[in-house]
């Protein structure tokens, strides 16, 4: 048997662990919806672009979760948002 480099894959699991870690994501993908809505409720004639924006943000958030999750659930989830996200897109279309 080989002597394995504690340090070494102490390093190894450490990056793979943050490799998969979403948490940053979904908070970011929490704090854009919120603001999403809070746009949504204001009054401000130009919110139609804003809006577009913020949604994009959201597809930058929902595409990095599903690219660093490997569970099955997580995945289904991010399609139920893509599609989601999409509804969203041709709804704020009709405000622009």
């Amino acid at each position: 048997m080989e002597n394995i480099d504690q340090n070494r894959l102490e390093q190894e699991l450490i990056y793979y662990m943050e490799k998969i870690d979403i948490h940053e994501e979904q908070i970011r993908l929490k704090q854009h919806c919120d603001y999403f809505l809070e746009v949504m409720q204001s009054s401000d004639p130009g919110k139609g672009k804003k809006l577009s924006f913020i949604l994009q943000e959201i597809g930058r958030e929902i595409n990095t979760t599903g690219s660093k999750a490997y569970d099955a659930d997580i995945q289904k989830c991010v399609v139920q948002m893509k599609d989601e996200l999409e509804k969203a897109k041709e709804q704020v279309l009709n405000v622009l």
